[in-house]
């Protein structure tokens, strides 16, 4: 199997004047974007990176990230993409844990990595536009691109860190290849004249595979939004014709809460696509009505390359469902034992297949804990159905147990988004010294909606048995989100009422 960079060389012979890569008025064909990658291998390369060395790279979603990205890969290197909005500190630890020489950076972030860079000794090269324009330009084309094999390492993916230090997912050419054909044959089922929405952030996996490698992929055309705004989403949509959105749940019920901008319809989508969390029912219904698409929703992490379970576009959907595992991988529910969990039980997601990463890099105890008797155990709880559609509870570790009965916050948030001023929330277990934890819930409501704390605990407790409802209800303007738009639960804040214990409500 080839170096994951020939889907752009095998795309540039097909469609070379089509747009790859689109940033408001500034657009790269696939010539270009090829031309320039191979001149960046040549850079690269006369730098000293050779095959199997980690490169990390720094940029937001801008044309110029797809030509780093495929430049290293074509130079033999491996892609380690990094946070723009990482501090010093983090991004010293990415580049020692990685061992990267080399850092590609865009200027706007080139304070804190050139620090980071000074202690590890890692050599800065800054994507300045007209200095590295003129580099690129004074440099050769490689000439093909550098075989590597299949399980050869092609990224590093470090995650987030919610539950320590960071590691790095390695996946392979063949886990990135086979990963983004199925997902770009079988589930987006693209072609040239698809437009995807590129407002997820290309340095995550979602955004990387889903959105920029399924677009070139297929020569379809990737339009850009370095930071997401669901306003100027719109707008974006709109003016580019955009076919295929994809988002995670806070981007839908951004764009479903936002004012249209003026002098622009609604766009008319022919699919979209969520992920990275659990979709609201009620949000999903309400997206398919306003854009006229249907929604599909995925599954996956960034150790599956990223996607290993999706409503297919040729069966039956189930709306809450992240649907069935996709070609060329398994999936099944275990306890805490290891084995499988009987039919109806809800059991910890594990996943196997030619997604699945090769390991942590150079981290053989996280390996140990997530890579057991050839299955990659995701923390993730769901249940299965009767048709094999796997239904997700919950985070392993945001379960919440009171008094003895286990509350999973997902099911909880999915009732609090069917109370009509409620835009988003987040339920958690805060400490109890009397049922060891308490469900709480952080709220905010609609632009121009009112409603009390007491009165969403109130229209809760009607809805779910009496251990599950939030007794703390706290309202907020926003909730933390991570760079994907994911809500952080972990840096959520519930301020604990002098009175926890309401008499009435045990």
């Amino acid at each position: 199997m080839p170096n994951l960079a020939t889907l752009l060389v095998n795309s540039a012979a097909v469609h070379g004047a089509h747009v790859a890569v689109r940033h408001d008025d500034i657009t790269l064909t696939y010539e270009q974007l090829d031309q320039a990658s191979a001149r960046l291998a040549t850079v690269l390369h006369d730098r000293g990176v050779r095959p199997g060395d980690m490169v990390t790279m720094t940029m937001p979603n801008v044309p110029l990230f797809p030509v780093v990205y495929y430049g290293i890969l074509r130079a033999g290197g491996v892609v380690v993409p990094m946070n723009p909005l990482l501090k010093a500190r983090e991004a010293a630890f990415v580049l020692r844990d990685s061992g990267a020489r080399t850092a590609l950076v865009h200027p706007m972030y080139a304070d804190e990595v050139v620090e980071a860079a000074t202690g590890s000794g890692a050599e800065c090269l800054l994507t300045d536009p007209d200095a590295f324009h003129a580099l690129l330009l004074a440099a050769e084309p490689m000439a093909g691109v550098v075989e590597r094999a299949d399980d050869a390492t092609a990224v590093i993916l470090y995650t987030s860190g919610t539950t320590g230090t960071p590691k790095g997912a390695e996946l392979t050419h063949r886990n990135l290849l086979t990963n983004t054909a199925t997902t770009a044959q079988t589930l987006l089922r693209l072609g040239p004249e698809d437009v995807l929405f590129g407002g997820l952030p290309l340095f995550h996996a979602f955004g990387q595979t889903c959105a920029m490698n399924t677009a070139v992929a297929s020569g379809a055309t990737l339009t850009l939004l370095p930071r997401f705004d669901p306003g100027r989403a719109l707008e974006v949509m709109q003016r580019d014709r955009v076919t295929v959105f994809l988002g995670v749940p806070t981007m839908y019920s951004a764009l479903l809460h936002a004012e249209r901008p003026d002098g622009h319809g609604m766009p008319r989508l022919r699919l979209a696509v969520s992920g990275g969390a659990a979709l609201p029912v009620e949000v999903l219904h309400g997206f398919e009505r306003t854009f006229g698409a249907t929604v599909l929703e995925g599954y996956g992490l960034s150790e599956t390359s990223p996607v290993a379970a999706f409503n297919h576009p040729d069966r039956p959907r189930k709306a809450g469902s992240i649907g069935t595992p996709v070609r060329g991988v398994e999936m099944k529910l275990v306890g805490d034992d290891g084995c499988a969990v009987e039919p109806d039980e809800v059991g910890e997601i594990a996943v196997r297949g030619e997604n699945v990463m090769k390991g942590y890099f150079n981290n053989p105890e996280a390996d140990a804990l997530a890579l057991r008797h050839g299955w990659f155990h995701t923390g993730d709880l769901a249940r299965v159905d009767e048709d094999g559609f796997y239904f997700i509870v919950d985070r392993k570790k945001d379960l919440i147990i009171r008094g003895g009965y286990n509350v999973y916050p997902r099911e909880i948030e999915e009732v609090l988004y069917g109370h009509p001023a409620i835009a988003e929330c987040a339920v958690v277990g805060v400490p109890d010294p009397l049922h060891g934890e308490e469900v709480a819930a952080v709220v905010v409501l609609r632009a121009g909606e009112e409603a009390t704390a007491e009165e969403i605990r109130d229209y809760a407790e009607e809805r779910v048995a009496a251990y599950k409802y939030p007794r703390i209800v706290t309202l907020a303007t926003e909730l933390p989100k991570g760079p994907t738009g994911k809500i952080l639960k972990r840096e959520l804040t519930v301020p604990l009422p002098l009175m926890t214990r309401d008499p009435l409500h045990p």
